[in-house]
């Protein structure tokens, strides 16, 4: 089975999702070898870690055009994703390591809704409705002042090291993977941090 087929298995997506998403995840195997952008090499992992969860964490945000920021894109997970099934949203993919930012502008190709920032996230000015993040430190991203609604992908164990998530959504696939979902007040959380 490839990797359209088992994708389609999983979730409902149309034609032209389909095609984007398959072009995304060749372009990931022939990069991946040359700078190593992601560890899960088995299709059945890449599919429900990779593109699943990052097509039911944007099924999970809220309906309605939103500006999105995906935190340490790396790969495109979950932005790439996220753009390709909510094309109403506009999404920012920010990545600080340059030839992952080559990477992600090679697959942005053709995605109307999807833009590339090569800095790190301290250094983005401006706001989004909706921060989203895997494979970052989720303290780390909730410290920054990009947006007041957070959506992070994480292990559940992580959860108890964080301000009190808004909700919680458990995922079939890894090892207690959930997403939360937090609205933080950045001057509050500034203080606590300390």
């Amino acid at each position: 089975m490839n990797f359209r087929e088992l994708l389609s298995q999983k979730v409902e997506l149309s034609r032209d999702q389909l095609e984007q998403l398959t072009r995304h995840y060749d372009l990931l195997q022939r990069w991946n070898p040359i700078i190593n952008l992601t560890r899960i090499e088995n299709l059945a992992d890449a599919v429900n870690l990779h593109y699943c969860e990052s097509i039911l964490l944007a099924r999970d945000l809220p309906q309605g055009p939103l500006s999105i920021a995906d935190v340490g894109s790396g790969a495109g997970f979950p932005g790439i994703p996220i753009a390709i099934v909510r094309p109403k949203c506009d999404v920012t993919l920010i990545e600080s390591h340059k030839r992952k930012a080559v990477f992600l502008r090679e697959v942005a190709r053709g995605i109307p809704n999807l833009r590339v920032i090569d800095t790190r996230a301290e250094d983005v000015s401006g706001q989004f409705d909706w921060v989203v993040a895997r494979a970052v430190s989720p303290a780390d991203v909730l410290r920054l002042p990009l947006a007041s609604n957070y959506a992070i992908l994480m292990s559940e164990p992580d959860l108890a090291k964080l301000p009190r998530p808004v909700s919680v959504t458990k995922y079939p696939w890894g090892n207690n993977r959930v997403l939360a979902m937090f609205h933080v007040e950045h001057d509050r959380i500034d203080q606590t941090s300390g």
